[in-house]
């Protein structure tokens, strides 16, 4: 037999390998660095020509899980605190082996009853979860940006059509800047949603006020009093990634109701809040947003990538991404064609994994897991504060926590330069993954915790490995 094409000898071969290896791996999980020390090492493995001739799948998957596992990031890991990543639940990960077993393309129903009516359901369970009102519509995405994107589409359709202009068939020629609003928490995907739109970056105005960079609701209002009656999209933030910060939501859409804007919430994985009664007044009148986009990846805890974009008038998701071809599904057939409401018509089934940890945990168990992530950052927060060596930057709404190493007698410019350096050595040494971040002038650390795997001795570890590597550096 030849190995080197595929064959289906080897998929019983492959099943066993990868389900060993990956038992193996999940096992020591919790207590694996977050970061191989020789990753560059094990890289060099992987330089190679193409082969002109293939091992097999063996061979190759060998390669992959014994080398390249060592340069991997264990992302997956109760110590991964960096860029707001959260783990896969159980139920996930084995609905996700099954989404790559059935490889469905879910662009309409034809393709896949059942991952479209399994994101159908899952959104309409996600929209009960975080209170919006059913009536919304709502689509997966690859995650938050192509969801601010989808969402930002909408409302650009919306703007159009106040102006009486169909942007989708005739462009942004005929429509004059956009009056677009933010304040200083906005997150760069939305950003660069605006770009890829057309909308512009320029055109956007940010009204941070204070020492926080929430919403001037002030200098807003002024601003929607000059437009007289014209168009406006306001861009609100739930839960930013330097400090887990909100916009005032409930005031925000008091301000688009009186003015006729657009109420867009960056929710990407600040939305979770709603679900903690001690936490849900940090979203109060989400639900009163036209459009909200929010990660499944983060908080949710299933695998990379998923978001979730869920918008007030679901036709102009479908106006914005409309297309036809004569051997596509009529998008006016009564079953749904989901690739009409978003910018990919391939998409992958990412409607299994959700539907399995919604139905695997229900409401209480994702409101515990948000409530052991909160618990533990405030457990963090105190243990920054009651350290001689360690500053707080920013207070801890949430369950990200902005902290510096100080051990005193330095000044800012050092301090910096030293944080700097420790989060360079953090990388390196590999124990727990956390990056460093700029907030108010000064450079610090803002650890994440969204994984249902992390514990306290997670968190005590990072505190020690810190404290550790920051009394080995020098400052200048």
């Amino acid at each position: 037999m030849d190995n080197a094409v595929p064959n289906r000898q080897e998929l019983g071969q492959v099943i066993k390998l990868v389900s060993r290896e990956a038992a193996a791996y999940l096992e020591g999980l919790d207590q694996r660095p977050a970061r191989a020390p020789a990753v560059r090492k094990a890289l060099e493995a992987f330089n190679e020509p193409l082969p002109e001739q293939g091992e097999g799948a063996l061979r190759a998957l060998s390669l992959l899980i014994n080398k390249g596992t060592e340069a991997a990031v264990a992302t997956a890991g109760p110590r991964s605190f960096h860029f707001v990543i959260g783990g896969s639940t159980p139920a996930a990960l084995g609905a996700d082996w099954w989404v790559s077993t059935l490889d469905q393309m879910v662009y309409a129903w034809v393709a896949s009853p059942l991952a479209t009516r399994l994101e159908q359901i899952s959104l309409k369970w996600l929209q009960a979860l975080f209170g919006l009102p059913p009536s919304w519509q709502g689509v997966m995405t690859t995650g938050a940006t192509m969801a601010n994107f989808v969402c930002l589409a909408a409302a650009r359709q919306w703007y159009g059509e106040r102006l009486g202009i169909d942007i989708a068939e005739d462009g942004l020629t005929a429509v004059p800047r956009p009056h677009l609003y933010a304040s200083a928490l906005i997150h760069p995907s939305d950003v660069k949603a605006l770009s890829m739109l057309g909308m512009g970056r320029a055109a956007l105005s940010r009204l941070g006020a204070g020492e926080n960079g929430a919403f001037d609701l002030a200098a807003l209002e002024r601003s929607l009093q000059t437009r007289q009656g014209e168009p406006a999209i306001i861009i609100a933030v739930a839960g930013e990634p330097n400090a887990g910060r909100f916009d005032p939501l409930g005031k925000l859409a008091d301000l688009a109701a009186e003015y006729g804007a657009w109420l867009h919430v960056d929710g990407a994985f600040g939305l979770f809040a709603a679900l903690s009664p001690r936490h849900a007044d940090l979203v109060q009148g989400v639900e009163r947003a036209h459009s909200v986009a929010v990660d499944g990846h983060k908080w949710l805890n299933v695998p990379y990538d998923c978001g979730f974009a869920f918008v007030g008038d679901g036709s102009l998701m479908a106006k914005s991404f409309a297309h036809a071809a004569e051997y596509l599904p009529d998008p006016s057939d009564p079953e749904p064609v989901l690739g009409g409401l978003a910018p990919e018509m391939s998409r992958r089934a990412r409607s299994l994994t959700v539907w399995a940890t919604l139905k695997a945990y229900g409401r209480r168990g994702i409101q515990r897991m948000v409530e052991k992530n909160i618990a533990l950052a405030q457990h963090l927060a105190h243990a920054v504060e009651e350290l001689p060596d360690l500053e707080l930057l920013a207070d801890v709404p949430l369950n990200v926590v902005c902290f510096r190493y100080n051990p005193g007698g330095l000044t800012e410019a050092q301090l910096n330069r030293l944080n700097r350096r420790l989060g360079r050595a953090l990388l390196a040494d590999g124990r727990v993954f956390v990056g460093t971040t700029t907030f108010r002038d000064r450079v610090g650390l803002r650890p994440a915790i969204v994984n249902w795997r992390t514990r306290r001795e997670d968190i005590d570890l990072l505190v020690g490995v810190v404290r550790q590597l920051g009394a080995k550096i020098s400052p200048a």
